[in-house]
């Protein structure tokens, strides 16, 4: 499937429901449970989403357009959700990332872009050169990144409740990649 910006914003603009559909009113057993070690609880996600909407999307696709290649984008923190989102209830968290999603929403359809907009390049500070494309098309897959997360996550946490079941439940074996293309 080719990008198609209009198609990214779709899928974009739902996610914030999606997630209070999915999560909103939960007892923290379902939120805050994570898949061990160090992996994200649903909370951290919906943390890790706003932390985005904060400074990674519209940030960089603005980078992209003002200043292109010469001037690489800042670091990404992924884990600073843990510090943003101390003492803050998930109500609070979805709350917030619904009305920082919309805003970016309007400001990326504010910037009126144009096909030939969508190949102009910046500067990962990893991955190095990147189209606008790529990031918005990866803005779009993050989101289903983190959903998907999300599900194993709140799998996880009657893992070893399902007893012979578990052999059909592939969301209990996934390792929550898809294979290379």
């Amino acid at each position: 499937m080719r990008f198609e910006l209009d198609d990214a914003i779709a899928l974009l603009e739902r996610t914030p429901a999606t997630l209070q559909a999915l999560l909103r009113d939960l007892p923290n057993a379902w939120t805050r449970g994570n898949e061990g070690g160090s992996t994200f609880s649903p909370f951290d996600v919906v943390g890790h989403l706003i932390h985005g909407e904060r400074t990674d999307w519209m940030v960089r696709a603005r980078i992209i357009l003002e200043q292109g290649e010469s001037r690489p984008f800042d670091r990404y923190d992924r884990f600073a959700q843990a510090k943003e989102s101390a003492g803050r209830s998930l109500f609070v968290l979805l709350d917030e990332f619904a009305t920082l999603r919309r805003e970016n929403l309007a400001a990326l359809r504010g910037l009126s872009l144009h096909a030939t907009d969508l190949d102009r390049r910046g500067t990962h500070p990893v991955l190095g050169p990147v189209t606008l494309r790529q990031l918005l098309a990866t803005w779009a897959v993050h989101d289903l990144t983190h959903l998907h997360q999300i599900a194993r996550a709140m799998a996880h946490q009657y893992r070893s409740e399902v007893g012979p079941w578990d052999a059909y439940l592939g969301v209990l074996r996934c390792q929550g990649h898809s294979d290379p293309a």
